[in-house]
């Protein structure tokens, strides 16, 4: 409906992850996880912008196409060649709470200064949308 409308539609898929889960990984998660496929799911101007606004977030730290490459979402709905674009973020928890476990306490400050960065990323995707419209 969105790409019918404007001949260009940006999947922005967010959510967010314990970041140690010994169960699952070794270590500690990054506190962006960018995944696009390999560069499957999106136009390039979409995982390079993402990615450097991630990386130059001062006191944060960044991953592109790491542990999590864009999950089933990310990769079903990213189309490029259609100008339907999906970029999947991970957040990891300790971006925005004070204990990643029960009663998962949310830090009104962490969470505000993480909130200038996902601003910055959507305002700059939206900028960068019709500029894509001429390109599948």
């Amino acid at each position: 409906r969105v790409r019918a409308k404007h001949g260009v539609a940006i999947l922005y898929d967010c959510h967010s992850i314990r970041s140690n889960i010994p169960f699952l990984f070794d270590g500690t998660l990054p506190d962006f996880n960018i995944g696009t496929n390999l560069g499957a799911t999106c136009d390039p101007m979409i995982e390079t912008l993402t990615s450097e606004i991630c990386s130059q977030a001062q006191g944060y730290s960044a991953v592109l196409n790491g542990r999590f490459k864009g999950g089933w979402t990310t990769r079903h709905y990213g189309r490029p060649e259609i100008n339907q674009h999906a970029i999947q973020m991970e957040l990891a928890q300790s971006t925005y709470l004070t204990a990643e476990e029960a009663p998962w306490s949310y830090d009104e400050s962490r969470a505000a200064k993480l909130r200038t960065h996902l601003t910055e990323i959507l305002k700059t995707l939206a900028d960068l949308a019709p500029a894509l419209r001429g390109k599948s």
